[in-house]
């Protein structure tokens, strides 16, 4: 699902890789359809690379999105420009043990920024997820009997 999706620094919004080359990418932007180079020196992050720092592990970007999409009931989540302490209080209903020393509300506004986007262009897709998730428990139990 978040597979080739990119953020990049200095850059609004999130980005699809479309080529590599040497000593740049070819990047398009979910919201405009715009392609750009984006160049070694530039800070990419691949979402599907990122973790939410919490008190016991780091949980993966793509089981918060799913978290958010459940309690939505597949819907938007609230606007990221609501205030520091709605972002707060809305982040702990979705990831109640998230690290409030390490994860800023700037770090939040991000995250729901990005499900919104992928959101919106119908990229929030958690079938396959499921269907791996139960082929691997039926795995299980027949490792079991």
């Amino acid at each position: 699902m978040l597979k080739g999706i990119l953020a990049i620094s200095g850059h609004p919004g999130l980005f699809k890789l479309i080529a590599e080359s040497k000593n740049n990418i070819i990047v398009e932007s979910l919201e405009t359809g715009k392609r750009m180079p984006a160049y070694s020196t530039t800070k990419i992050s691949a979402l599907e690379d990122i973790a939410i720092y919490t008190d016991e592990e780091d949980v993966p970007l793509k089981e918060v999105f799913k978290t958010i999409h459940e309690k939505e009931d597949g819907g938007k989540a609230i606007n990221h420009k609501s205030s520091g302490n709605e972002l707060k209080n809305y982040f702990g209903g979705v990831l109640p043990d998230y690290d409030r020393d390490r994860v800023y509300v700037s770090d939040i506004k991000k995250v729901i920024l990005w499900y919104n986007i992928l959101h919106e262009k119908d990229m929030l897709d958690f079938s396959d997820e499921e269907e791996e998730n139960g082929a691997e428990n039926d795995r299980q139990e027949d490792d079991l009997k």
